[in-house]
């Protein structure tokens, strides 16, 4: 959906549908979320190794497989809802990490029953360094806004055309706060991670995630357009309060 739907659609700007009710945006928000929380169960804190022809083993965040994801439903979610929305889906997202990360911390904590053997492995997998938390929840929090901001202020200079160009050049800007923030507040210094390592991983993570985006573009060109077509309008943030503390929707 570029030129020719998006002329058929009822232009308007955002603050005009404030309070308004979209069939589909509720389905979008729980899909947000369930991605951005499986991203930090599962993902979070392992490095895995690729083969790559002519370079060999290159270390890379097995949190790529998921996390990217959560972006590219950012990108629909401002470009078919506007930002405001978009921003309400950042801080649902912000309040079920923070809430994962607290209730993660507590039942890791609670001595085990003297039968139960499994205490070690839960450990593992949920008891996570308070500082790669930390360091995750804020990255998310900047990137995602980063990534919605451009989005929305690049559709406007676009007018609207050009789907492909705001969705790849707001994952790099997105993208590449997340990383600068995550990866240097997460592992430098830390035991095992050399600084070397955390910036190979960090520009790969970065490469990837923008490289995800592209290889996405064309679902996401699929989503946006049909998305569009059933909610019937196109909307514009020309006079929208860019604020991420805003409870304007």
């Amino acid at each position: 959906m570029d030129q020719g739907d998006h002329r058929t659609l009822r232009r308007v700007d955002a603050g005009a549908m404030a309070g308004g009710h979209f069939r589909y945006f509720d389905f979008l928000m729980a899909a947000f979320v369930t991605i951005l929380l499986l991203s930090n169960v599962i993902g979070a804190g392992k490095v895995a190794t690729v083969d790559l022809p002519l370079i060999g083993d290159w270390p890379f965040g097995a949190g790529i497989l998921f996390f990217p994801v959560s972006y590219v439903l950012g990108d629909v979610l401002t470009e078919v809802y506007g930002y405001a929305r978009a921003r309400r889906v950042i801080w649902a997202g912000f309040g079920a990490v923070v809430f994962m990360a607290v209730m993660a911390w507590i039942v890791v904590a609670l001595p085990p029953a003297p039968g139960w053997t499994n205490q070690t492995a839960y450990e593992a997998v949920f008891g996570q360094v308070p500082r790669i938390v930390a360091a995750s929840i804020c990255a998310f929090w900047a990137g995602e806004f980063v990534n919605s901001f451009v989005m929305a202020k690049m559709k406007v200079w676009t007018g609207g055309r050009m789907l492909w160009t705001r969705t790849i050049g707001s994952t790099v800007f997105g993208e590449g706060v997340d990383s600068l923030i995550f990866y240097p507040l997460a592992f430098w210094g830390a035991e095992g991670w050399t600084n070397g390592l955390v910036l190979t991983v960090l520009l790969t993570q970065w490469a990837l995630k923008v490289g995800w985006e592209v290889l996405l573009t064309p679902v996401t060109y699929l989503v946006v357009g049909a998305l569009k077509r059933r909610e019937g309008v196109d909307v514009y943030d020309t006079g929208t309060d860019f604020t991420p503390f805003s409870t304007r929707v």
